[in-house]
C-alpha cells in the first residue's frame, strides 16, 4: 500500500475500488502525455480557464529527470573484500585501490573502475600465490594509474612494497618492489612534478630501530633515485605522504620512538627540514596529511589522550612549519577513528573513518563536515547491522562527496569493497524505481499532487 491517511487502516483501504480507480487514472494520463511528440506542447488544445490561460493540471512540457547525487555501491563476492582508497577520474568516474579475496590464489591487489554513478566500467587483479595489498591509488597524467601497497609474492622479503603502473585500462605497464629481508610495506603514493613518484612506507629491512618510516622517490618507469627511513629505537611509520608547494614532501604517521602524531617535512631529495610531534600520555597516529591554501598543513588522525571517548578522530591544523594552530576532537563514548582528510573549496575540512559510538551497528563508517577552524558543521554515519567502515575521502566535481572502505552489512557477509557518494551535505540515498517513476509522474503533471491529495483526505472524512 502507498498511501494510508489513518491509523486505522481505513480510508482508501475500505473502497479499494476507488483506490485503483485513481491510480490507474493517473497512470493512464502519465502514459499518455509520455507518447505525445515534443511539437505538441505548442498545438493550441482546451484547457481549463485560468487568470494566465495555462492549464492548472497538466504540464506536458517535458522535464530532464535529475541522477541522484548519492549512491551506495558494493563490490565483491563470497571472500573478503575492501577498498582502502578511491579518487575521481578525469572522465568523472572512479578508481578504487584495495584487496580481495576472491580471485587467484590469496588475497590480491584489486584495481576497480567505475563510471560517475558506481557503476562497475572494469576491474584487474594483480597478484601471486601469497597475500597482496593495494593501499592507494592515484591517476596519472597519462590517463593511467599508479597503486601502491605490498607484495607477498614477488621480492627480496616476507613483504616488499609494490608499486604498479597501469595504463587508462588498467593493464599493467611496469610494477616494481623495494625491500630487504623482512617486511616492508607501501601506504601511500603520488605523482611528483617530474612525473616520477613517491611512496611511503615502513621498512623492517633497513633505518635506525626496530621499525622505520620509509620514503623512495622514484623515476617515471619506477626505477629508484633515492630512499631514506626517519626513526628512533622503537616502531615508526609513514602512513602518508604529498608533495609540497616548494618542491619538498610532508609526511605523516605515528611514532613511538618520539611519542605521538608524527609530522615531518622534507627536502625535494628527502633530507629532513623539521618534524614535529603531537600527543599526550595515550596512543595517537597520524593517517592523512595535505598542505592547505595558506600554506600550513592537516592532519587527520586518532588520540587515546584527548576527547570523550576511548578513542576518538583527531583533526590538526599547522602553519608552515609544523607549528600547531588548532586541534579539534570528533567522538563518543567509544572507538571512533580517523583515516582521511581533504580541504574543501569553502576552506574547510571534510574527515572520514568510522565510529563504535554513533550509528546503527556494530561500527559504521563516519564522515564529518567543517569549517575552517575544525568546528563540526555536519556529521553522517553510513551502515548497517555489523562493520562498515571508510578509508579514503575526497570531494568531487559536483562539491559532493566519494568515499571508499568496506562493509559487513551489505553485500557478501565476509566482506565486499564499500564505495559511496553523497552530496555537498553528506547525504547518500538510492533512489528506487518506485521513486523515479513517482518523480517523473509528478514533474509531467506539477498539480496533480495536491489533487491527489485531497482525493485521500475526504475519502478519509467519509470513512
Amino acid at each position: 500500500m502507498l498511501y494510508n491517511c489513518t491509523k486505522g487502516g481505513k480510508g482508501m483501504d475500505k473502497n479499494p475500488l476507488l483506490w485503483k480507480g485513481l491510480v490507474v487514472g493517473i497512470i493512464f494520463l502519465f502514459v499518455a502525455t509520455s507518447i505525445i511528440p515534443s511539437s505538441a506542447q505548442i498545438i493550441e488544445k482546451p484547457s481549463l480557464p485560468t487568470s494566465t490561460g495555462k492549464n492548472l493540471l497538466f504540464n506536458t512540457t517535458p522535464v530532464p529527470l535529475t541522477t541522484p547525487k548519492g549512491w551506495m555501491k558494493t563490490f565483491g563476492e563470497f571472500g573478503e573484500d575492501c577498498g582502502y582508497s578511491v579518487q575521481q577520474t578525469f572522465d568523472g568516474g572512479y578508481i578504487i585501490a584495495g584487496h580481495t579475496h576472491n580471485f587467484g590464489m590469496g588475497g590480491d591487489v584489486w584495481l576497480i573502475k567505475t563510471d560517475g554513478n558506481g557503476n562497475k566500467v572494469w576491474d584487474k587483479i594483480f597478484g601471486g600465490l601469497e597475500d597482496d595489498n593495494a593501499y592507494s591509488v592515484q591517476q596519472t597524467s597519462d590517463n593511467g594509474y599508479i597503486i601502491a601497497g605490498v607484495t607477498n609474492y614477488s621480492g627480496a622479503g616476507s613483504g616488499d612494497v609494490w608499486l604498479i603502473k597501469t595504463d587508462g585500462d588498467g593493464n599493467e605497464m611496469w610494477n616494481r618492489t623495494f625491500g630487504g629481508t623482512n617486511w616492508d610495506e607501501g601506504y601511500s603514493v603520488q605523482q611528483t612534478s617530474d612525473n616520477g613518484y613517491i611512496i611511503a612506507g615502513m621498512t623492517f629491512s633497513f633505518g635506525a630501530g626496530w621499525v622505520d618510516a620509509w620514503l623512495i622517490k622514484t623515476d617515471e618507469n619506477g626505477i629508484q633515485q633515492w630512499n631514506k627511513t626517519y626513526g628512533g629505537e622503537y616502531i615508526d611509520i609513514a602512513k602518508s605522504v604529498r608533495q609540497t608547494a616548494d618542491g619538498g614532501y610532508i609526511i605523516t604517521g605515528e611514532t613511538e620512538s618520539f611519542g605521538g602524531v608524527w609530522l615531518i617535512k622534507t627536502d625535494n631529495n628527502g633530507k629532513e627540514i623539521w618534524n614535529k610531534t603531537f600527543g599526550g600520555t595515550g596512543y595517537e597516529y597520524g593517517s592523512c596529511v595535505q598542505q592547505t591554501t595558506d600554506g600550513g598543513y592537516i592532519i587527520a588522525g586518532t588520540t587515546d589522550s584527548f576527547g570523550a571517548g576511548k578513542k576518538d578522530f583527531w583533526l590538526i591544523k599547522t602553519d608552515g612549519n609544523g607549528n600547531k594552530v588548532w586541534d579539534k576532537t570528533y567522538g563518543g563514548k567509544d572507538i571512533d577513528e580517523a583515516y582521511s582528510v581533504q580541504q574543501t573549496t569553502d576552506e574547510g575540512y571534510i574527515i572520514a573513518g568510522y565510529t563504535m559510538s554513533f550509528g546503527a551497528g556494530f561500527n559504521d563508517a563516519w564522515l564529518i563536515k567543517t569549517d575552517g577552524n575544525g568546528s563540526k558543521i555536519w556529521d553522517r554515519t553510513f551502515g548497517g547491522k555489523y562493520g562498515d567502515f571508510v578509508y579514503s575521502v575526497h570531494q568531487t566535481s559536483d562539491n559532493g562527496y566519494i568515499m571508499a572502505g568496506g562493509t559487513g552489512s551489505f553485500g557478501d557477509v565476509n566482506g565486499d569493497v564499500l564505495l559511496i557518494k553523497t552530496d555537498s551535505q553528506g547525504k547518500s540515498k538510492t533512489t528506487s524505481l518506485d521513486n523515479l517513476w513517482f518523480e517523473r509522474l509528478f514533474q509531467r503533471f506539477p498539480h496533480a499532487f495536491p489533487i491527489l491529495r485531497h482525493l485521500l483526505q475526504w475519502e478519509s472524512m467519509k470513512s
